[in-house]
């Protein structure tokens, strides 16, 4: 019975953070945040015009850097699973303004990101689900 309960909450999750998101699109991965400094990238070395507003930026892995093709793309990003309940409820924006690999992750979010959708102190990664905007909605 405890284990029909756990997968019954955990698809009610996956279903809540799809809504959320607002697509059946979407992929999982994990994330973790890193700190500053956060120049040079290598997208765009020490030129920050390119950064969003509010630091709401992200690195991303080898799976998802497609040889550099991937800088200024933006997701949307939820967190789906955390230990220690670190999980927050927001739905966040972030745009790709960097290449980093860390330990198996497909993102490295800025702290200001992370603190969206994570309590930092509960736990340094958590579980996401992702979806890539198109340009025009992003």
């Amino acid at each position: 019975m405890r284990r029909r309960r756990a997968m019954t909450i955990t698809v009610a999750t996956l279903l809540a953070t799809t809504a959320a998101i607002g697509t059946a699109h979407a992929d999982v991965g994990t994330a973790t945040f890193y700190n500053a400094p956060y120049l040079p990238t290598k997208c765009w070395g020490n030129d920050t015009s390119n950064f969003p507003p509010g630091n709401m930026f992200v690195a991303v892995s080898d799976g998802l850097w497609d040889n550099g093709a991937a800088c200024g793309r933006q997701y949307q990003v939820a967190c789906f699973s955390a230990p220690n309940r670190a999980c927050k409820s927001p739905t966040i924006v972030v745009r790709v303004v960097d290449h980093r690999n860390v330990s198996g992750r497909s993102m490295a979010l800025s702290n200001t990101a992370y603190d969206q959708i994570a309590d930092r102190k509960k736990s340094g990664w958590v579980t996401i689900e992702y979806a890539e905007l198109d340009n025009a909605t992003g």
